[in-house]
């Protein structure tokens, strides 16, 4: 366990029950995803593992996030308010944090950059896993050039639809040529953190803005 980790078990201030109340929030929406408890031994595992872990008032025991969903929640920063008596986690969802299927708990729905980094994960995923029958299980296994090609083609058609009248058609083919630019960039490494922070460098110096 690192240093920092170690200073935040040390810090943390618990309940008379022995619980910490623990905000989840999307590290790149920023948007607040539920609100859970952790004791110390699930404080401790959230920062060993970087997946978030919890403890159940109601069933009095410990939980692991996505453990039977598989919507695991990947610790990207672990920090304490300035009481120390209540934790800020912020994670990578792989997928809804609510168990009714929604996003968030609190029936935010994920706006246009968050349902990218959604997409963007999930075929990061069908990447490692190439599940039968998935397209984009296909792409990858006929590699780079397909697609390139594919997004190359979708680029084509988008811009058609942007001369026609047709709003509906150029909601369709923009929707196609994200997608399909996401899977290039899972296929070539790039993730999207890189391309966030090249638009925030162009936004600081002006260029293209």
């Amino acid at each position: 366990m690192s240093d920092t980790a170690k200073e935040l078990l040390a810090r943390a201030k618990y309940s008379a029950d022995g619980l910490i109340p623990a905000v989840v929030q999307d590290a790149r929406t920023r948007e607040v995803l539920m609100v859970a408890y952790m004791n110390e031994e699930a404080f401790r595992l959230t920062l060993e593992r970087g997946e978030t872990h919890f403890y159940s008032r109601s069933r009095k025991a410990l939980w692991h996030k996505g453990e039977t969903s598989g919507n695991f929640q990947k610790v990207r920063h672990v920090a304490l308010d300035c009481d120390s008596d209540t934790v800020l986690v912020e994670v990578e969802p792989l997928g809804p944090a609510c168990h009714t299927g929604s996003y968030s708990c609190f029936g935010v729905e994920t706006g246009f950059g968050g349902s990218v980094a959604q997409l963007y994960d999930l075929i990061a995923i069908r990447k490692e896993t190439r599940p039968e029958g998935s397209y984009t299980t296909r792409l990858f296994e006929e590699g780079i050039d397909k697609i390139v090609k594919k997004l190359g083609e979708e680029a084509v058609e988008t811009v058609i639809a942007a001369k026609n009248d047709s709003t509906a058609r150029i909601v369709e083919e923009t929707a196609d040529l994200v997608y399909h630019l996401l899977v290039t960039l899972v296929a070539r490494g790039v993730s999207l953190e890189e391309i966030a922070e090249e638009l925030r460098k162009r936004q600081k110096t002006g260029k293209r803005s």
